[in-house]
């Protein structure tokens, strides 16, 4: 029975992975920051743990993973999901929107990180899945700032790999295409007419679609994939 903890998992594709570990037999605990309604909701429909905390502060993040893994009993696996989008003109972008972005898509990423791999290097067995985007592939107009920070994540997860493989953890990353979440709700209906027009397989992605894909990394199924960096986005950036 795996232990888990995932981060920004209380609503969309966090609380798809929380949804499908619990499903799958595995002791879950998850952090969220503002959504208390949701968070409460869905530890009671899964019984995974939550976690409330701004891993943006390094030392929240690091009191999140030591609650997470005293509770569970140790930690196995990381789904590093907390991310926040700014949408606008690169040349109105805010210092604050900036810091904001970097604080939870990057420093929070490498913060939680931090304080999840001492346990699994004591352990010598860890599975680590960032979830990046889509946009830090490819670009995205009008998300600058956000595509810089997934891409990232890219960089990150790839020498990340390389630096804990010797310790039996494996590093991947996941790239959500355009899904259908609360953080792609705003979009007007044409621009999601127009985004679903430019995916291949012709719809958007569910957040049971990525969870599909992260619970496979968790898996022993995945023992000797590392350091990949894996699309699930209907083709949208083929």
């Amino acid at each position: 029975m795996k232990r888990v903890l995932i981060t920004g998992g209380s609503r969309g594709i966090g609380a798809g992975c929380v949804i499908k570990f619990a499903a799958m037999g595995c002791r879950v605990a998850f952090v969220y920051m503002e959504s208390k309604t949701e968070a409460a909701f869905l530890a009671q429909k899964t019984g995974a743990m939550p976690i409330r905390a701004d891993i943006s502060d390094p030392e929240a993040a690091l009191g999140a993973v030591t609650q997470a893994a005293d509770a569970l009993g140790g930690l196995d696996v990381l789904v590093n999901n907390a991310g926040v989008a700014r949408s606008g003109l690169f040349t109105e972008l805010s210092d604050q929107d900036w810091d904001v972005l970097c604080g939870t898509n990057l420093s929070g990423t490498i913060y939680v990180t931090r304080a999840a791999a001492r346990h699994m290097i004591s352990q010598h067995y860890g599975r680590i899945i960032n979830i990046g985007s889509v946009w830090g592939r490819v670009g995205g107009s009008c998300e600058v700032a956000y595509s810089a920070t997934k891409s990232a994540l890219r960089g990150f997860t790839r020498a990340l790999a390389k630096e804990l493989g010797p310790s039996g953890i494996t590093v991947n990353c996941v790239e959500p295409g355009v899904i259908d979440t609360d953080m792609n709700a705003e979009l007007p209906a044409s621009a999601c007419r127009s985004l679903v027009e430019e995916t291949p397989l012709g719809r958007l992605g569910t957040p049971a679609d990525v969870a599909a894909a992260v619970f496979f990394l968790a898996s022993d199924d995945a023992a000797f994939i590392t350091g990949q960096i894996i699309g699930v986005d209907g083709g949208f950036g083929v």
